[in-house]
């Protein structure tokens, strides 16, 4: 798609990477169990793929493109695997009967898992479709999603998604299982976006019943 990606864009997805890592934190912390490896090397391995990517992004080179495109994949691909991981963990410790979790602590997990699901799924498609975390420059032919904007050229000539566009692209494929003003055309975004929406279903499910649970 050939844009530039601004600062404040940047800027915006490194607040949502570390609410991310955040949240993942607050999952550990409820139960140490509920993340993929020991804290002490999870988190700072994320923090750090975050610290170099910000550390290189401006420079302007084929070889910085490649390497800060694998930093990006290797971040997204570590803070998935965490994610699903932990969900997998909860839907376990809901299903044990005496569970060293309680209810209360289970249902925020959930949530927080919930929110990383979004961030993280936006990132994905931010990554795959537009200049993403790397900066890199795509071309019209790797265009992964049209959005309704780019079928009306007339009313916003010039327009180019931006972070916030696929933020609101992961939250309503997270909640409704389907876009909302945008189409995936290429097999990489179906699979992402089907991906998700099956995170989402387990993710909710246990909201539900727990939310349930503890009513009643």
């Amino acid at each position: 798609m050939g844009q530039h990606i601004s600062t404040r864009q940047l800027v915006q997805a490194q607040i949502a990477l570390f609410v991310a890592i955040a949240l993942q934190g607050l999952v550990w912390k409820i139960n140490h169990e509920l993340l993929v490896g020991p804290q002490y090397l999870l988190i700072p391995a994320e923090i750090l793929l975050v610290v170099l990517i910000s550390l290189t992004v401006n420079m302007h080179t084929l070889r910085r493109r490649v390497f800060n495109h694998v930093l990006a994949v290797s971040l997204l691909a570590l803070m998935s695997i965490a994610n699903v991981s932990s969900l997998m963990l909860v839907l376990n410790q809901l299903v044990i009967v005496h569970a060293a979790v309680s209810g209360p602590e289970l249902l925020a997990s959930a949530i927080a898992i919930f929110m990383t699901n979004i961030i993280v799924y936006a990132l994905w498609y931010w990554e795959i479709d537009s200049p993403g975390l790397s900066r890199k420059r795509w071309s019209k032919n790797d265009q992964d999603f049209q959005f309704t904007q780019q079928d009306m050229k007339k009313e916003f000539p010039g327009w180019n998604s931006e972070f916030l566009d696929y933020l609101y692209l992961s939250t309503t494929n997270a909640i409704n299982f389907a876009p909302a003003d945008a189409r995936p055309l290429t097999h990489g975004a179906k699979l992402l976006m089907g991906s998700q929406a099956l995170i989402s279903v387990f993710t909710l499910a246990l909201l539900v019943a727990r939310s349930v649970s503890i009513l009643n």
